[in-house]
């Protein structure tokens, strides 16, 4: 079989540069934890991480899952307020389905959050007086979707818009409860405070998925769904030693370079060698599942046949221009707030915001849209600073950045690869693109380095990057095409950023890791799932509690 012999032959030597960041411009690395110095006081707006895929649980495959994730790093005893989203900011996930670099499709997500006892907090009798208790919960909590949660001190609820054009301007709509209409309203289940409070993980999973909603979308013939809530930290990363400078030598490794079959043999990899830092960390996830025909329909009318196949997609925040502070702050209102929506946060095609934009930018890129990105950024990604910084650390040991400009990295992030997710009218701008022709696979059987080895076959004019979907080793499903919870996005920005993977010989491509691997937070080595929650809607495991 092909992917035997790919794997078999070293061809891919895997330099271990602990991490896709090696500027000390962010106190996280991960797919986009406090990356630009505003979002730092800001982590309720910060997005974390975005995927989109096709849905790969059973019966689901004429849906596409998007997944935003926001307020990195949560410690799970996190109490006593723990993580409520803002409900002064605005959520978006916004969707290109013409590939002009232009949403044509946003969801709209705002937050309302509400005291027990109407308002005024759950009260218990101490020496007579009735008296507000500190926590967010008063004893066990049960319940969940439209029905009270007994024992509550907090509920969040939101609300969802559906816009067609432009998202300040273009035509709203009302996302509804698909069973009763006039329900407009979702309850978002409270962070899993611990087990005492909530049982076990399985109970608590039990109460989160009573929170995932069948919800109608105007113009669409099919139903979708929708979840808010806490989840496990999807993104594994070897921290510490990345913002030392690279310090191999911190993650015990002597050497700098590693055959491809050792990296995948699990017996002499190193690329698992490692844990994963985060592991205990959580993050909250704002997860849609949306029929494949809804939101790629406005396309079809196109001139080329893959027209409506490629879907581009990024997730933003907003706050509003101005802020006062309440001199006398009640909880409804400790600042007061208005203006004009000013976009504060912005994520797609991960790691850019990290790995590639420069400091003094990285605010600007947050702030900024796709469809401006060759004018303001186009430097950055043609002359990246990541591979000339490895190459400062570890040229001695053979590293050598790769030759200038990087048009690859240019179709990688920037336009789309030709043959995969590149739309029919060449449309430029950094965010993800799914092509949702391909066939979905199952978890167990998902390869971690997404579709990296999609682009193995021989390189020619006509097909520069040496693409071959056909091939053993393909998964053609993985990122760089969407991005799924699985996908080892550190590895595969580091393959394509820091060497000349989707431009060299089969023989002379090389990959970088980081010594940890991404699948063990999602599967066991014999493919099942690790966790609960991973394989079915929101794809995204069980959040850690606080005992």
């Amino acid at each position: 079989m092909r992917i035997q012999s790919f794997m078999q032959s070293g061809l891919l030597g895997g330099l271990l540069a602990a991490g896709a960041i090696v500027l000390p411009a962010s106190d996280a690395m991960a797919s986009s934890h406090r990356e630009a110095p505003f979002i730092t006081k800001n982590p309720k707006v910060d997005g974390t991480d975005f995927y989109m895929f096709r849905s790969f649980e059973t019966g689901r495959g004429a849906f596409v899952t998007v997944v935003a994730n926001y307020i990195p790093l949560q410690n799970q005893y996190g109490g006593p307020n723990f993580f409520s989203l803002d409900p002064d900011a605005l959520y978006e996930i916004h969707l290109d389905n013409t590939g002009d670099a232009k949403e044509d499709i946003t969801f709209q997500f705002r937050f309302n959050n509400e005291l027990g006892n109407n308002g005024d907090g759950t009260k218990i009798p101490v020496g007579g007086e009735m008296v507000a208790i500190p926590l967010v919960n008063s004893g066990p909590v049960a319940g969940g979707g439209a029905t009270d949660s007994t024992n509550a001190n907090l509920q969040e609820t939101f609300s969802i818009k559906m816009v067609h054009g432009d998202r300040r301007s273009g035509t709203a709509s009302d996302v509804k409860l698909a069973s009763d209409a006039s329900i407009k309203s979702f309850r978002k289940p409270l962070d899993y405070i611990g087990q005492k409070s909530f049982g076990a993980p399985a109970a608590y999973e039990s109460y989160a998925r009573k929170h995932i909603y069948e919800v109608k979308l105007d113009g669409c013939a099919m139903n979708a769904r929708v979840f808010v809530g806490q989840r496990r930290e999807t993104f594994a990363v070897n921290l510490g030693v990345i913002f030392d400078l690279v310090n191999i030598d911190a993650l015990g490794l002597s050497a700098v370079a590693q055959p491809l079959g050792d990296v995948l043999d699990a017996g002499k990899s190193n690329r698992a060698a490692f844990p994963n830092t985060i592991s205990n960390a959580n993050v909250t996830s704002i997860a849609m599942e949306l029929p494949i025909e809804c939101v790629t329909g406005s396309a079809k009318a196109g001139a080329a046949a893959d027209a409506g196949k490629i879907l581009g997609g990024w997730t933003t925040a907003s706050m509003r221009q101005a802020r006062v502070i309440n001199p006398d702050p009640t909880f409804k209102q400790p600042t007061v707030e208005g203006g004009a929506w000013a976009q504060v946060s912005r994520l797609g095609f991960p790691l850019v915001n990290e790995a590639v934009i420069g400091l003094p930018d990285k605010d600007k890129f947050n702030s900024s849209l796709p469809k401006d990105d060759l004018a303001n950024f186009a430097t950055y990604v043609t002359n990246p600073t990541l591979p000339a910084l490895l190459e400062i650390l570890f040229g001695a040991s053979g590293y050598a950045a790769p030759e200038l400009p990087r048009d690859d990295l240019v179709a990688a992030a920037v336009t789309g690869v030709e043959g995969v997710n590149k739309p029919y009218n060449g449309g430029a701008g950094e965010m993800l693109r799914l092509n949702v022709a391909f066939t979905p696979r199952p978890l167990a059987t998902q390869f971690p380095l997404g579709a990296a080895g999609c682009f193995l076959g021989t390189i020619s004019a006509s097909n520069p990057y040496g693409l071959d979907t056909g091939n053993d080793a393909c998964d053609p499903n993985g990122f760089p095409n969407g991005r799924r919870p699985i996908d080892d996005v550190t590895d595969v920005v580091l393959a394509v950023a820091g060497t000349d993977f989707l431009r060299t010989p089969t023989a002379d491509k090389a990959v970088l890791h980081d010594g940890v691997a991404q699948e063990v937070v999602f599967r066991t080595s014999g493919g099942a799932a690790a966790f609960a929650g991973a394989e079915t809607f929101p794809y995204l495991p069980t959040p850690n509690g606080g005992t």
